[in-house]
């Protein structure tokens, strides 16, 4: 078998993690958020592609990327998930699972528009709400589908 690699894509102002709108989303960095993720991973034969950009094609093209092999997709698309069309129609070429992250709760956001991102309806699952802490679930879940498939 060769290596297995899961994806872990960030949208846009999540390179400013930690000092945007702390109250919202904290003080850890993207940096910490990807720390947690190797640590979840260490032991597990899987290793992991850690990227973030403000550019909606480049979000394509790393997906274009995973599309085929990868063995899991965790996607924070943040603005991206309210019109991000482009993201969403490569999210379905890919054969992998794939979990939207949020790090806040989009659901009890002021701004109504949040709470419907475009990106659910295709996606495996979502986790919102948990901060850093829904990346290591994103991570742990994808292991975990793994080993029932493999058993």
């Amino acid at each position: 078998m060769g290596q297995r690699f899961i994806h872990i894509l960030n949208g846009p102002n999540l390179d400013l993690l930690g000092v945007r709108e702390p109250h919202i989303y904290g003080r850890d960095t993207l940096a910490d958020v990807e720390a947690a993720c190797r640590a979840e991973l260490d032991g597990s034969g899987v290793d992991l592609v850690f990227r973030q950009s403000n550019a909606e094609h480049e979000l394509v093209e790393w997906l274009h990327d995973a599309r085929i092999g990868a063995f899991g997709i965790v996607i924070n698309p943040a603005a991206f998930s309210y019109a991000g069309y482009s993201v969403l129609d490569a999210l379905k070429m890919c054969d992998c699972p794939i979990i939207e992250v949020h790090m806040s709760n989009i659901h009890r956001r002021e701004e109504a528009w949040r709470a419907q991102s475009i990106m659910t309806q295709w996606v495996t699952g979502i986790i919102s709400g948990m901060g850093i802490d829904g990346y290591v679930l994103a991570v742990r879940h994808l292991l975990q589908i793994d080993r029932r498939n493999a058993a």
